[in-house]
Order: C-alpha cells, then sequence, then structure tokens
C-alpha cells in the first residue's frame, strides 16, 4: 500500500535486443507480446502486470529473445511515481483494439443490410456472416483476456458485439422465411 491508501501493483519489465535482420525476429517477439498485452514502454522494452499470464507471457518472451540470438532480461517490481499514467497505457492500448472491434461491427452490420437490400436470403450467406460473427466473437475474447484493467471501451465493444449477434438472428429469420416461401436469392420484383 502506499502512503495514499491505494493498492501496488507488481510488474514484469522486459528488456531485450534482437539483430536488427532479420526484421522477422523482432516482428515475432512483438507480436506475441502484444498478443499478451503488453505495452511498449520504447523500443525493447515492454510491460505486463505481474500475474500468472504476464510471467508466462514475459519468461515465454525472454526465451524466444535468448534462441534468436538476442539477449534479454526479466525483472520485477513496482512502478515509482506514476503508475495511473502506466496503467492508462494499458487501457488506451485495449481501447485501440475495442475500437477497431467496434469498426468490424459497423462492417457487418452493413454487409447485412447489403444482403437485404439485393434480398439474398441464402443459407450460404448466412453460413459466411455466421463465420464473421464468429471471428468477431472470438476477436473480442482474446481482447478481453487482455484487458487487465476495464478499459472504457470494453462495455460498448460488448453491446456491440451483441447487437451483431441479434442482427444475425433477425438475418437468420428472413433466410428461414425466404427458404420457406421458395424466395431465396431471388431478386425483388420489378427489378
Amino acid at each position: 500500500m502506499t502512503d495514499k491508501g491505494e493498492e501496488r501493483r507488481g510488474w514484469f519489465v522486459l528488456v531485450y535486443k534482437l539483430p536488427a535482420e532479420p526484421t522477422r525476429l523482432r516482428a515475432s517477439v512483438w507480436r506475441k507480446l502484444k498478443a499478451a498485452g503488453a505495452v511498449y514502454l520504447q523500443n525493447g522494452v515492454a510491460a505486463l502486470p505481474a500475474d500468472a499470464a504476464g510471467e508466462r507471457a514475459m519468461r515465454g518472451a525472454v526465451q524466444e529473445v535468448r534462441e534468436l540470438g538476442g539477449s534479454g532480461h526479466l525483472l520485477r517490481g513496482e512502478a515509482v511515481g506514476d503508475e495511473v499514467a502506466l496503467v492508462g497505457a494499458f487501457g488506451e492500448a485495449r481501447d485501440a483494439e475495442y475500437a477497431e472491434v467496434l469498426s468490424k461491427c459497423g462492417d457487418f452490420h452493413a454487409e447485412l443490410k447489403k444482403e437485404r437490400a439485393a434480398r439474398k436470403f441464402t443459407f450460404a450467406e448466412l453460413e459466411e456472416n455466421e463465420e464473421d460473427l464468429a471471428k468477431l466473437e472470438a476477436w473480442l475474447r482474446k481482447v478481453e483476456l487482455r484487458d487487465r484493467f476495464g478499459a472504457p471501451l470494453a462495455q460498448e465493444a460488448r453491446a456491440a458485439v451483441l447487437a451483431c449477434r441479434e442482427d444475425l438472428e433477425a438475418f437468420a429469420a428472413s433466410v428461414y422465411e425466404a427458404a420457406d416461401h421458395g424466395s431465396a436469392g431471388q431478386a425483388p420484383s420489378g427489378s
């Protein structure tokens, strides 16, 4: 506890250096750390909360760095000073991911609107859109796993994906109705 009664968090900080070439080596480590939710404090310096998931990710990353011919040091400690800014950086990183989910939700609704306008009420279209929704839901789950501090856009992203699920259910009802009436995939009358 701090003198202000705030609980201090522990952090893992990975400091590493990899050969400049080939760049795919650095990209591999970067992708794995980003997938774990790490925030880069500067080039070659990444941080994660000191929990079991953070430890697994960081130990795996330092091992990979060494296997790739680089050097790495994993540190565990507390932030001294403005920990709020560090937690804020995690929130900003997750909000950027949630914003991407929100954007894709908009694309999903636009696609269903286009299918409705074209009266493409087919099982093939339904299956394609079910796959797209499954990808959105999986993506949201991955972001939620990385969101250790409750980023501001989390609730909005959850609600948007739920709205996609509801929109798809309505589209499915139209597909079933069209199949029952033998009108699946037919152009609107007057065309």
